[in-house]
């Protein structure tokens, strides 16, 4: 951590508002990318960044300085995307025994990628790179949306993540690997009923 961070980390655990708003101002886009990246739902995303930065004001008492600031975010944002994504599951669980008893009033949102840095020709194949991610395990899921969406290095995921390099580059292989099966099944769906 430089000078600047401890004293910002300082200002937020005195409950100083002003740090409170430059964390805001510094790493809102940082909070609201990677939580789109990981749930793929502008609005779902919107939720994530206020609830993780209620955490931060909340628990910033609870930060070591073992980190960076913004790998601590990280580490937040990923575990809120991933809480709200299992209480998604859980709410379509519900629906569907709902659906068996002829109760079913659930909402279906086909997923429409919006991430403000891809550009608007590019929003199909996106879509179908962020259909096919859903389909990854977690760990690599996470790992290969910081790397390739959020550009963190391998280092910083493994430091984001708390494992070693050898275990993301790992996650990294692995996940370029079901990508491109996932991704070639689609396409062959895709053009042989052409």
């Amino acid at each position: 951590m430089n000078q600047s961070e401890d004293a910002l980390i300082r200002q937020l655990k005195q409950g100083d508002q002003s740090g409170f708003t430059t964390v805001m101002e510094m790493y809102q886009d940082l909070v609201y990318n990677t939580a789109l990246g990981i749930v793929q739902n502008a609005t779902d995303a919107d939720d994530i960044t206020q609830e993780v930065f209620v955490q931060v004001y909340l628990s910033i008492s609870n930060f070591k300085g073992e980190s960076k600031l913004s790998t601590w975010l990280y580490r937040i944002t990923i575990s809120k995307s991933l809480d709200h994504e299992k209480r998604k599951k859980r709410k379509k669980r519900f629906a569907f025994v709902q659906g068996l008893f002829g109760n079913n009033e659930e909402e279906q949102h086909p997923v429409e990628f919006d991430h403000p840095g891809i550009q608007l020709e590019k929003k199909e194949k996106a879509g179908q790179l962020m259909n096919a991610m859903k389909q990854l395990p977690e760990k690599q899921r996470i790992a290969f949306t910081l790397h390739k969406i959020e550009g963190q290095s391998h280092h910083e995921i493994a430091a984001i993540m708390n494992t070693t390099l050898y275990a993301v580059e790992s996650l990294m292989g692995r996940a370029k690997t079901n990508l491109k099966k996932i991704l070639h099944n689609y396409y062959q769906e895709k053009f042989s009923d052409t």
